[in-house]
Order: structure tokens, then sequence, then C-alpha cells
């Protein structure tokens, strides 16, 4: 069923609080929130009631707590929450621990000042609860979650040119690396010799960093294939990178986990595909592959000489695979690519149970960061972006949410946003689903590459709450703040609080450097609520 938005509370208001730069007080560490990028080791992306009050039934009470001006336009970091603490990352100033009630610093951490890319987890070690993230360029750091102080830090020996740019994942006392390649944007130089490198994924020791298996996931060696402008080699096969989270089945000891495309000729069977992995031993399982002959890097964009001859559509797995169970209690594991193509998998053998497209795919979307699952609604919710570059497609775009029947991936429901040329002009940038989203009791939030967050009803798609984000901000350091396109990991739902990051400098998005925390107000001030309510037509918001 196709639903489109209609009478929604805009919320604008902004909690007004004392603006407060520093408190030396120490995180109290007695429990973390998500355990992982996911939410939970299946990536469900599905916040149970234990951990938020937030549901369908008093979500539009969220206002605007508090904002943070960041020192990045590309946040990439997802939060991680405890009883009086909030972990974030911020470009140049490192790893930064923020009270939660006023947003003062409590501490930071400049050993991992540049590009905190992950969400930011937690484990007890020897040294006491420890934090964990990944940086784009230096690899996993250690970091002691009460007084700051960098642990260790690792990165693969395994590959010459990594590229940390997926969330780790913590479980039973092993860190699980996502890695890709720096070749995918040293490829715009023309005379680069590209490329050789492929991703893969990693295994360390949570106590020491020891890797203690790498797994590329392309074996064979690169050979030179040709060359252009007569000295510069061309190299493959190359690419396959793993830009995102592993999901892990403790059940059988395995680790899932989608690719990328190859970045040079020849293709191999192992890009846009879906790895199975021994856990202990980085042992494949079995591999699927969802597009074959995918040949892509950025000189393709550039239009520089190194994109290859035979040129691809760029439809990775850029969204995390989920482990649940479908309505009628089978396991499934529910993959989406680039294309706008959802599947269910047999997490045992990897064979496909049924198989859905939405939208029109491209190298923006279709699925780009992730799903969510609601255990309790039997649904998996899809977010579409199609943002209209990339391929040559003749179908028209599809952006929105979609709720689909986990048994047979059946719509239930179809939320559209409005792409038409007036609103894509009054919002400034195209509305698409590209980020993360997360679930909760009746309710899904997701964040647009317009700089809308959303809230859905999880039993019809109707939107309960919306705030613009895409707009300058207070902010309790001083530092201004402007928000701008909601892309990476998305909001995070926790106890009764939303938290959000809003700009992103990817291309053609957005940039902006405003991490907002929004709360449910008090039931007594509802009825006083200042709000807009907006009359949407067909296809708007």
């Amino acid at each position: 069923m196709r639903k489109l938005m209609c009478w929604i509370p805009l919320a604008l208001g902004v909690t007004s609080v004392a603006v407060a730069n520093e408190c030396a007080s120490k995180p109290n560490t007695e429990q973390f929130f998500p355990s992982s990028w996911g939410i939970d080791v299946n990536n469900s992306r599905f916040v149970s009631p234990n951990n938020t009050g937030i549901n369908a039934n008093n979500v539009h009470r969220l206002e605007l707590k508090w904002a943070y001006g960041l020192s990045t336009e590309a946040p990439r970091f997802y939060p991680l929450v405890t009883p009086d603490t909030i972990y974030i990352g911020d470009g140049e100033n490192g790893l930064v621990a923020l009270d939660r009630e006023s947003g003062c610093e409590r501490w930071r951490n400049e050993d991992a000042k540049g590009d905190i890319a992950s969400s930011i987890v937690s484990a007890p070690t020897r040294h006491g609860p420890t934090l964990f993230f990944a940086h784009r360029q230096k690899g996993v750091f250690a970091v002691h979650a009460e007084s700051g102080a960098t642990l260790w830090q690792h990165g693969t020996t395994s590959e010459p040119l990594p590229l940390y740019s997926g969330s780790p994942l913590v479980a039973d006392g092993v860190i699980y690396l996502p890695i890709s390649s720096q070749e995918i944007g040293l490829s715009i130089n023309p005379f680069y010799a590209c490329c050789t490198t492929s991703g893969g994924m990693a295994a360390f020791d949570i106590e020491t960093g020891e890797q203690l298996w790498y797994l590329p996931t392309i074996e064979e060696p690169a050979q030179v294939t040709g060359s252009h402008y007569i000295f510069v080699e061309k190299w493959g096969p190359s690419g396959a990178p793993v830009w995102s989270a592993p999901t892990y089945d403790r059940k059988r000891g395995v680790l899932f986990y989608g690719t990328g495309e190859n970045y040079t000729a020849p293709a191999t069977d192992t890009s846009d595909a879906i790895f199975a992995v021994n856990a202990n031993t980085g042992k494949r399982n079995w591999v699927n592959q969802f597009t074959a002959n995918d040949t892509f890097n950025m000189a393709c964009v550039a239009g520089t000489a190194n994109c290859p001859e035979d040129e691809g559509p760029d439809l990775d797995f850029g969204a995390p695979p989920v482990l649940g169970n479908d309505r009628d209690g089978h396991e499934r594991l529910f993959v989406a690519q680039k294309s706008g193509t959802v599947s269910a998998l047999d997490p045992t053998t990897g064979a496909v149970v049924w198989r859905k497209t939405f939208g029109r795919g491209g190298y923006l979307g279709g699925i780009h960061w992730g799903l969510a699952t609601d255990p309790e609604q039997g649904l998996l919710y899809v977010p579409i972006s199609d943002f209209p570059a990339g391929l040559a497609l003749t179908n028209d775009p599809s952006p929105g949410m979609y709720a689909l029947n986990t048994n047979d991936g059946e719509v239930e429901w179809f939320t559209a946003k409005d792409f038409s040329q007036q609103a894509v002009a009054e919002a400034g940038f195209w509305p698409g689903l590209s980020a993360g989203i997360v679930a909760a009791k009746g309710v899904v939030v997701a964040g647009d590459l317009a700089g809308d967050i959303e809230a859905y009803d999880a039993t019809d798609g109707d939107v309960l709450w919306r705030y613009k984000t895409a707009r300058s901000f207070p902010t309790v350091n001083d530092v201004p703040a402007q928000g701008g396109s909601i892309d990476s990991h998305g909001p995070l739902l926790v106890d009764d609080l939303l938290l959000v990051s809003s700009g992103y400098a990817g291309v053609s998005m957005q940039g902006g450097n405003a991490f907002l925390v929004f709360q449910l107000n008090d039931e007594a001030a509802d009825s006083v609520e200042t709000s807009a309510s907006v009359e949407s037509t067909a296809g708007s918001d």
C-alpha cells in the first residue's frame, strides 16, 4: 500500500540551555548503549523498550534539548551513551566525552583526531571499560572509557593501502574490522597505476590489538593488464571492499558481510557479494554474488583515465546484512543493495528465499547505509534514496520508506518522499533516504538527504513527527552549527533521547556540523507545545 505524508507536527522549538564548555567529572561507565552499529550483533537496528521509552504514542513529544557544533562538515561517527555521558567523534578534536544533560566536555582524546569513521562501541578489558572505534587512516583504537587515554591503536598489515571505513564489531573477546582500500580514491589520479589491493575482514584481540586473522575478498594477486598514456600500467583484479559492519551469528560461529564493486578488470566472483565466514578462523563458508562484472572507481565520477573500459553501475552492498526471523519463525539473512534489491537468504547456505527490487538504484542508492527489522510487527524497513545520479535509468525514482513482510518481501506500506522540482527547490536538496535507520516499539525513525528527520508509524507509515535540521543552531560549545544532509550512520534512540548528526559533505550532499540531542518533553507540557501543521498533497511532504 502506498502512503503519502499528511498533517504532521513540524517541530521547530529549541529548548534553552546554558552554554557549558567543560566539566571535569569522570563518566559513569556502568552501562553502555548500543553494543554495536546495528544496536545488536544481528544488526537489527531495533531498540527494545528496555533501552528506549520512545514509541509511536509519544514520539511527537520530542524536542531539541541541546546542539553541539562539530569541527567537521562530514561527521562519520555513531554515538555511544552511558547514564550520564555521550561519546562522539568530533573531527580535529578527536574522540570527545560529553555530559549527557548539558553537553559540556568531560574529556577529549586527540590521538584519534582527523577522521573517526565508525560507531563507537564498548567492552570490558583488563584495563576496565574500554571504547573501540575505527579511524579511516589509523585503524582501530582502544580508549579507556573513564579517562580517555589511548590503550592501543592498530591497523592491518595484510594490505598496503587499507581504508577503515566500516564499523568494528566486538564480540566474545574479538574485534572484527571491515577493510576497504584507499585506491578507490587514488584512482582519480590518471598517473596512478591502478589498482592492486582488495578489501577484506580482519580479526583483532580485544586486549592487545594483535591481528588474529585476515581474509581478503580477492585472493588471487593482481597482474598488469595493460596501460594508458603509454607508461601508466593498469592492474587487476582489485577492489571488492567491505564498507560496513559485519553481522555475527553466535549460534553458528559465523560472520556475514557484504562487499562492493571491483575497482578494475578483470572482475571477480567476490564483488557485490555476501560472505559467510567462520568467525574463529576466517575461512569462507559460502559466498553469494548478486551483481557480476561491476568494475568502478572514483575515476569514473571524475572522468579520468583509470575508469574501467567496461564501467559498472557501482552496486555495492553498503548496508550490513540483518540476521533475524520471518513471521513464521524461520531464520533469515536480509541483505540490501544499492541496486534497490532486497533479498532474504538462508543463513546456512546463502540460498535466496525471496528477492524484491524497489526504486531504480544507483551509486547513491537504492539502499545505501542500512535496514532495520521489527520483530513485533514482522516487518523489514527499507529506506530508498534513488538519488538522480549514476545509472542511466529510465524508471522514475521512488524515494521513501518501505515496510516489507519478512515472509515474502511483499510491501505492507510505502511512504513516499516528495521529489517534485518545487519540493527539491524548497528543501535545497534531494529528499531521499540514504542514512541508516532505527526502529523501536511501533515506530521507525529516518533522516533524509534534505536534512529532515521523521518518525513513521510502524503499522501504516503515517509520519508522526518531523524536524527540519538543515538550519543553524545555537550550541552548548559556542561553535556555530549548521545542519545539512543526514547520511551515514543515521539516528540513535536511547532512553528518552534521540541523537543524530546533521550534515554530510559527501558526493552531491549538503555538508553540516550539527550534533543534535532531542528529548521527550513532559506530558504536562505537551498541551502547550508550539508546532505547525503541514498539509500535504499527493506525493508531497
